[in-house]
Parts: C-alpha cells; structure tokens; sequence
C-alpha cells in the first residue's frame, strides 16, 4: 500500500478546481465558433491525457480519518458546481437561439461540448454529492442528475451497482468480451428497470406502495420536468433540443466511465444468491494523477467500492498486488473503449491475468461468461 503522507489542505485542494477552467474554454468556443469548438475535448481528453504521461502517479494517500471540517475546500468545488454547470447549459441556450452567428452544426457541436462537462464533470461530482449523508449535497446531486435528465441514476447507483457490483445482478458491470456499443443501449434499458424495482421494493419493505410520496421518482420526474419547461421558456422548441442533446452527450460520457471502471471483473457467487463481499480488486484502479485532479478521485475506484461513503480526498490508490491497474486515465481508456478490437486486445489479458491472481482455482471461465451463469464458489 502506498504511504499515507498527503495532508488535506487549501493548497492541496487546489488542482481539484481545475474543472473550472472549462467554462471559459465553453465560453470562447461559443463566440468564436469553428476551430474552437474542438477545444472543450481537447482541453480534457487530450490535455489531461498529456498531463497524466508527463505528471505520472500519484501514490499518496491522505489519513482516512480527516474530519469533514478538513475537508472544506475539496468540498466547496462540488457544491458551487450546480449553479455553475446550470448557469451555463440555460445562459448557452439562450444564446445560440438570439444569435446567428454559428450554424446548426456549430451549435451542435458546442453543445456536446456542454455535454461533455455536464457528464464528465457534473455527473462525478454529483455522484460523489448522492453518497453523503447531508441533505444539501444529496439535493444537489439530484439537480446535476436532473439537468442531464438522468435522474435514477441515484436510486440505480446506491440500491443496485453498489451492491451488485461484479455480479450478473448489476447491469453496469460490463461483461467479458462485451463492446462499449452493445453495454450501452443494454445499460440504458436494464438500469431504468432496476433503479424503479429497487425503489419499489425499499417501499415494500417499509409496507409502502411504489407511488407513495416518499418514492424519489416523484422528485426525479419533478426535476427533470423544471429543467426542461426552463429550456422551453429560455429557448422555445430548439432551446429544448440543445438540452435534451447536451443530457444524452453526457449520459454517453457516463456510461462509456462505467464501462470502464469493472469491465471483466466478477465476484464469486457463494449461493443461494449470495456473493462474496466486495473487495478493492473488483474494479479497476488508476493512480494517474492529472486526470484524478480532473474527476476527484474517481479512478481510485478500488477504494470507493471498498469504502462508499469515504469523501473523495480520502479515497486511498492501491498497487498491482491489491487491484487490478489500468494501463492509462480514464481521458485515455474511453477513447480506447470506442474501438472494441483495440479495446480487447489491451484489456482482456489483463482481465485472463486478474483472473489467475485472484481465482486461480477456476479453470473454464467459459462457462461463467454470461450475465445469467455466475461464478460458482469454489473449495479452496
């Protein structure tokens, strides 16, 4: 385990708040149009990508026991960033529909720029919001997750992925060999269906029918449903196409991340349909540390799912010998992602060796390649 040295503090909060600078990159490319447009990517995913070769990683670790009034400043980005990231989605609407200075494939491209920061950004930080227990951070993880219409992404994340996770019971976990292109209509369509299940049967159990007022989906449907009359009332019918374009531009983002995060990984099925506990080598960990200032921490992924509720500055990074590591950022394996025969030839050998470290015992993984075949315990 790397050393715990790195002490939470102003100055090292810092690179956190770098998401900021691509508001003014979003700004710019608006009034200028053409060559600009291309740099929202480029300022993440090349950049960083850049960033994280020269910088290398970042093998420090912060005491996991830092009190949260520590932990103010790394804190602060997530909380300003709603009124940030929604100041600038309606005040980009309003814009390009009283302006003609970009054609429709300029605007177009502008607002995948948008939808890029509403989901590579807005959605991690509000899924680092949706797993504490304050009621501000949670309402404000529900209003990032609104604004890209996502809304049941919460209720999905907390009661299926994070309990589920590794197992043919969660429908993010990407299967061996399966394709970007395949997991995400099939992640769209499962994840809608279990996030409602999920919250039918937390009903159920407190004896509570699924349209009770404490179902979430009733806050959800009212959320989304403000977003999008504002996106009318600002822009009329194309305001509300740009929103709706720049929200599925970054449920895109979303689930390309997701794809990556457990891609191959399974947890051992003990019956009776139980799995073993979730441990750091069921998701795939990543040290670089430009791209962690990017996504707060977000690819010391082991440690999320190991400790969920630990704020993103204490997520600890693990070595090879604790988890499986991937060979770049996130910035780089995304992009990876979209070419499947590329993206299989850098990461299956690395899921055949994550295999024979951690199951050694199983030797016909053919049979537990399906959603609906889980791996079996084995005698040990």
């Amino acid at each position: 385990m790397p050393a715990t040295t790195r002490t939470p503090s102003f100055r090292n909060a810092l690179p956190f708040w770098m998401s900021l600078g691509l508001v003014p990159i979003i700004l710019f490319a608006a009034r200028n149009g053409g060559w600009a447009l291309v740099l929202p990517i480029a300022s993440t995913f090349l950049l960083f990508a850049v960033l994280d070769a020269a910088m290398g990683p970042n093998l420090e670790n912060a005491d996991p026991k830092t009190p949260d009034s520590r932990l103010f400043w790394y804190r602060l980005i997530t909380l300003i960033w709603y009124p940030v990231q929604a100041g600038l989605i309606f005040g980009l609407i309003w814009y390009v529909t009283h302006t003609d200075h970009l054609n429709l494939l300029e605007k177009l491209a502008l607002f995948h720029g948008v939808g890029l920061m509403s989901g590579a950004i807005g959605i991690v930080y509000a899924h680092e919001l949706m797993h504490q227990n304050s009621k501000l951070e949670r309402w404000l993880g529900d209003l990032l997750m609104a604004s890209v219409l996502y809304s049941h992404f919460r209720s999905e994340h907390l009661l299926v992925h994070h309990r589920y996770v590794g197992t043919p019971k969660d429908p993010v976990t990407a299967r061996y060999n399966e394709n970007f292109h395949r997991f995400f209509p099939r992640v769209l369509y499962q994840c809608r269906r279990s996030a409602f299940a999920a919250e039918k049967e937390r009903l159920a159990r407190l004896g509570l029918p699924w349209h009770h007022p404490r179902n979430p989906y009733w806050r959800y449907w009212a959320l989304q449903l403000a977003h999008l009359i504002l996106a009318i009332l600002i822009g009329g019918l194309p305001g509300l196409g740009f929103f709706v374009f720049q929200a599925v531009v970054a449920v895109w983002y979303l689930e390309l991340t997701n794809y990556v995060e457990h891609y191959g990984l399974t947890r051992e099925h003990l019956g009776a349909g139980k799995y073993e506990p979730i441990k750091p080598h069921h998701s795939w960990n990543a040290a670089h540390k430009a791209s962690n200032w990017l996504l707060i921490n977000l690819q010391r992924h082991s440690d999320h799912h190991y400790k969920p509720a630990r704020r993103f500055p204490l997520l600890k990074t693990y070595d090879e010998a604790e988890a499986p590591q991937l060979p770049y950022g996130y910035p780089v394996m995304v992009a990876v992602a979209l070419v499947p025969p590329l993206w299989r030839r850098m990461m299956n050998p690395r899921v055949r060796r994550w295999r024979a470290i951690y199951y050694p015992e199983i030797t016909d993984w053919g049979r537990y390649k399906s959603a609906s075949n889980p791996m079996p315990r084995q005698s040990r």
